[in-house]
């Protein structure tokens, strides 16, 4: 590929500290990097030029939680709360992995579908069933290696016995299904531990830098504690993101509660945990506290609105997490509970979301804040504040360019707010990830898309299996995780983060 890529006369948004925008100028990139924004620049030339007048150029969009093993599972399942869905999207006495080229489409087919989207970053948070491997690993990683996406990964396996991750599920088993939850396939710290040797020694820092490791818990109550403190000197001896999914639920709220006697942030904070490199994921039933505990540590909370509305986890306190000066990515989760990869349509959820917050409207979300948890923020939880997210000289060329000649900007009001309002990502036309053209007007240099979606769409009879077995499986523990959703949800935790009490007080 040309190591010179000239962008001419293209409208740019650089959302740089001084929001400093460019009606027409041109981006000079040389190397993945960004050298020169401005008016007629020069060229080599054996440059590869781009005529973007008409175009806005912005930086890439950044997910910043993302789980792409759900890939496969899009409009598979009905609105469930989280501790039910999981029992079809992740079962707890899973024995069977997937195949390499299932894998491997199965990750190339959300990788593709956001770079067309304009999303030039993805944070994956992996899960592997039953258990990873090095094969799993590395297959995962070829795929983001030959879409051409920036893909951050962690591996989420949890470690600990089903029933331990929730409360009163122990004592509401029969034996029979405590036994099978006992002998489920489970790894070591030790075995886990190895996993991440491999995933960083082959893969951390690969194309350069375009791949990158994270580590991951799950949650806290997910792995032992033992593992959980490996992970936090892993992330802290190599400065990786540490993603952890942290009361999602109000279920989770009342684990706290039982097991720990305190809420999982406060878990985190005591067993220091909690820093500037967590990715604190979901935080939607925080108080006040928690909210402290996390504004003092410095990490950053990904918010992904969709998924949260998709599985009625509630509504996270946007405006008091931001006004306690907490960081916030933006997020589309799994396929299977958003059922999209799609962050434009997040952000719009986002900026909509938390009007029904507070009454008063200076307090809801502004467009501009929005669209900076979706770059910025993002580059924030990758530790990779500075150098993506932006549009400046020496940052990254992760660059997206927009057809202005759509009816998302017909007619052009206000740019920032038609971009989180209007725009779904269909008025991309190029998206350069370290300066490299990954898809340019409907198509992806090197990649046969249209025979991808075919292949993936042979593999219907598979996973209708696959599915069915699974959905046997949770029909058998249904009642039992109904019974435990049920007594959580009857508990009194002192947050209201859903319409609740709205719908009781109406039928009164």
């Amino acid at each position: 590929m040309p190591a010179t890529v000239h962008i001419r006369q293209a409208s740019i948004l650089c959302l740089d500290d001084q929001d400093t925008r460019h009606d027409q100028a041109d981006l000079l990139i040389v190397d993945g990097r960004i050298v020169a924004i401005g008016s007629d620049l020069t060229a080599p030339a054996d440059a590869q030029v781009i005529d973007a007048k008409g175009m806005l150029a912005m930086p890439g969009l950044i997910n910043a939680h993302f789980h792409s093993p759900g890939n496969f599972l899009k409009g598979q399942l009905d609105n469930l709360p989280l501790e039910i869905f999981m029992l079809y999207e992740v079962p707890p006495m899973a024995s069977e992995g997937s195949a390499e080229r299932f894998a491997y489409l199965r990750t190339l087919l959300a990788a593709l579908e956001m770079l067309q989207r304009g999303i030039t970053a993805v944070h994956d948070d992996a899960y592997h069933v039953p258990q990873v491997t090095e094969q799993s690993l590395d297959v995962l990683m070829h795929a983001y290696r030959d879409a051409g996406i920036r893909a951050t990964v962690a591996i989420d396996q949890p470690n600990v016995v089903e029933y331990d991750k929730y409360p009163f599920l122990h004592d509401l088993l029969p034996e029979h299904l405590r036994g099978q939850m006992r002998d489920a396939p489970r790894q070591t710290d030790e075995q886990l531990l190895a996993m991440y040797d491999h995933l960083i020694s082959r893969w951390h820092g690969a194309q350069d830098g375009r791949l990158m490791a994270a580590v991951s818990c799950s949650g806290p109550q997910r792995v032992t504690p033992a593992y959980l403190q490996a992970l936090s000197e892993l992330s802290k001896r190599l400065d990786l993101p540490f993603n952890i999914h942290v009361l999602e639920t109000k279920l989770q709220r009342v684990l706290g509660e039982e097991k720990y006697g305190q809420s999982l942030v406060q878990l985190l904070h005591a067993r220091g945990v909690l820093d500037e490199r967590c990715q604190i994921i979901h935080s939607i039933w925080v108080d006040d506290a928690d909210i402290r505990l996390l504004a003092e540590s410095g990490c950053v909370v990904a918010h992904n609105p969709v998924c949260n509305l998709r599985l009625g986890s509630g509504v996270m306190p946007f405006r008091k997490l931001r006004d306690a000066g907490v960081p916030i990515a933006l997020g589309t989760d799994e396929l299977c509970s958003d059922d999209t990869a799609n962050l434009w349509f997040a952000g719009k959820t986002a900026a909509l979301i938390h009007t029904l917050d507070s009454s008063d409207f200076n307090q809801w979300p502004q467009a501009m804040e929005v669209l900076q948890s979706m770059t910025r923020g993002g580059a924030r939880a990758l530790r990779q504040e500075g150098r993506l997210g932006q549009l400046t000289v020496g940052t990254c060329a992760d660059v997206i360019l927009l057809d202005m000649d759509t009816w998302a900007f017909t007619p052009l009001n206000d740019l920032i707010r038609q971009l989180i309002y209007c725009e779904d990502g269909s008025s991309v036309r190029y998206t350069l990830v370290n300066g490299r053209v990954v898809y340019a007007n409907g198509e992806f240099p090197g990649i046969d898309v249209r025979s991808i979606r075919r292949e993936i769409r042979q593999l219907g009879e598979q996973l209708q299996r696959q599915h069915a077995a699974t959905e046997a499986a949770a029909q058998e523990l249904m009642p039992y995780y109904r019974a435990m959703y049920d007594m959580a949800h009857a508990r009194d935790v002192g947050l209201q983060r859903n319409l609740e009490s709205t719908v009781r007080e109406s039928t009164r």
